[in-house]
């Protein structure tokens, strides 16, 4: 069976820092937040604060019950990120991500469903021509839409040549 020549077209598609303009934005699919995604990710980091494992606890902090691990949001929010499109078209166009700022404005409890929503912040050109940076600002949203995390990032991304299509 041979794939339409849509999709071959689509599967080399490359989005270059040129594509990338101020104001763009899009969002991921979303994922819940389980017990054993905590659990699991206590057990890779050795961060078993008790206000992520132990629920008795828990219910007696500001947050009424267990919250998700901040590092485990961001986590799953690069990884939401990394499988959504536009995303899969940097392939072979980001160089670098040069830095990431995170804050948690809102908790994440075990059984929250989130997504990410992408703007496309700053774009700008390096002093060498094949390459600028770009700035986005990711917000994790949950399903009651409130934003439990932010995660303001900037890269590197490859200039167009003039043999490359757009």
């Amino acid at each position: 069976m041979t794939q339409p020549a849509i999709l071959d077209q689509i599967a080399q598609t490359t989005l270059y820092w040129e594509d990338l303009t101020p104001g763009m934005t899009y969002s991921t699919s979303s994922r819940t937040i389980t017990e054993a995604d905590v659990a699991a990710f206590a057990a890779l980091t050795g961060d078993f604060n008790k206000v992520h494992v132990d629920a008795e606890y828990a219910k007696g902090t500001i947050f009424g019950q267990r919250i998700a691990h901040g590092m485990l949001v961001a986590a799953f929010m690069a990884g939401l990120t990394s499988r959504s499109i536009p995303n899969q078209f940097f392939e072979g166009s980001l160089f670098s991500v040069l830095e990431n700022r995170l804050k948690f404005p809102k908790p994440t409890f075990i059984g929250d469903t989130i997504r990410v929503d992408i703007e496309v912040t700053e774009q700008k050109p390096t002093s060498r021509p094949d390459r600028g940076i770009v700035s986005f600002l990711r917000k994790a949203v949950n399903q009651r839409g409130e934003v439990v995390a932010e995660m303001a990032a900037t890269c590197l991304f490859k200039r167009r040549t003039q043999g490359e299509a757009q």
